[in-house]
């Protein structure tokens, strides 16, 4: 299933290194969860989330995926079953079916635009004159980085993956269509586990749990409500982010 736990994780880039990227990391969290990640440039987010596909591997401790240790796993197997959307993703050329099909070559097409619906990327489409076989050009140049993105997660949930990652994967989309693609996660994939790294807590307000990170450790886990009442970090965060919206 879709449970990580991470117990008594220490990570550093190299071994030689002494500066730790993370430091007794200690999290467990349900098949199905929706997790939020927030926190500051350089506290570590990326580096946690590479873990539980194995990017990197711990020194210390250990990170399980449906209670096995994920060096136990064939690679492949836990990366088909890991599903990543970065920030920036790759677009080759070739249709826009050929691209979502990376995820998984033997999506029929219902398969794609049902998941393109999911991910708000069916609207854009659509008002292309070749729909699904509008021409991507090499590095998808002639799609937004807003639509570049809505592909990339479309693509990763034909993967039907147990862990769905998206790492600031929604900074080039509006807030609205950040949201829609939220509640369609929580509709249409109730039992995929979650975690959204994110810089706007509108993106992660809702989850389950939202994580705070600074400096490479935990420095408070809760849902909004509560971080608002106890975290300092978080507060100041929002602070900061709704007096833009105000102004």
């Amino acid at each position: 299933n879709g449970s990580i736990d991470f117990d008594n994780v220490h990570f550093r880039y190299h071994k030689t290194s002494e500066e730790e990227v993370l430091t007794d990391i200690n999290l467990h969290i349900k098949s199905g969860e929706t997790i939020g990640i927030i926190g500051g440039t350089g506290c570590g987010k990326t580096s946690l989330v590479n873990l539980i596909s194995r990017l990197y591997d711990v020194q210390q401790g250990s990170v399980k995926v449906g209670g096995v240790d994920v060096k136990d796993y064939d690679m492949k197997f836990l990366r088909d079953q890991v599903s990543v959307v970065l920030q920036k993703n790759v677009l080759f050329s070739g249709t826009i079916l050929d691209n979502l099909r990376w995820g998984n070559e033997n999506a029929t097409e219902e398969e794609c635009i049902e998941a393109c619906k999911w991910a708000c990327a069916d609207e854009f489409i659509e008002r292309f004159p070749d729909k699904y076989n509008t021409v991507i050009e090499r590095g998808g140049t002639n799609v937004s980085g807003g639509q570049k993105q809505r592909i990339c997660i479309a693509r990763a949930l034909l993967k039907k993956p147990k862990i769905l990652i998206l790492d600031d994967s929604t900074s080039a989309v509006d807030t609205k269509t950040d949201a829609l693609i939220r509640k369609a996660f929580k509709d249409e994939i109730p039992d995929t586990t979650k975690i959204i790294i994110a810089q706007r807590i509108s993106s992660v307000q809702d989850a389950d749990c939202i994580i705070v990170m600074e400096g490479g450790k935990i420095d408070g886990c809760g849902t909004h409500e509560q971080l608002l009442k106890e975290n300092a970090i978080y507060k100041e965060i929002y602070e900061s982010q709704t007096k833009g919206d105000e102004q």
